[in-house]
């Protein structure tokens, strides 16, 4: 191992200091990625999952009479959407 010169032992607090900075914004712009990821796959799921609920109660309940064949589903489906948008614009309010 080369010998360390004593003039070089007088930068390393500069140098580390550096290094911990980078490191430090590094992790935040990560965490912000993954922070803005998380947050529209919370509005898509918000926005999807009530339609997919209306779609399996409007079978299940086309399914108990017959001659509606997908009356109910398409109403439900519809509602469920209309309960989508709502909840993403009161998710996207909070912000």
């Amino acid at each position: 191992m080369p010998e360390r010169k004593p003039r070089d032992l007088g930068r390393w607090p500069e140098i580390i200091r550096r290094q911990v900075r980078d490191l430090r914004r590094a992790a935040e712009e990560e965490h912000r990625l993954l922070a803005q990821l998380a947050y529209l796959g919370t509005a898509g799921l918000v926005l999807v999952l009530p339609a997919v609920a209306g779609a399996y109660l409007g079978r299940w309940l086309d399914s108990l009479m017959p001659g509606y064949s997908v009356q109910w589903t398409l109403s439900l489906i519809l509602v469920g959407l209309g309960l989508g948008i709502v909840n993403v614009w009161l998710l996207f309010r909070e912000d």
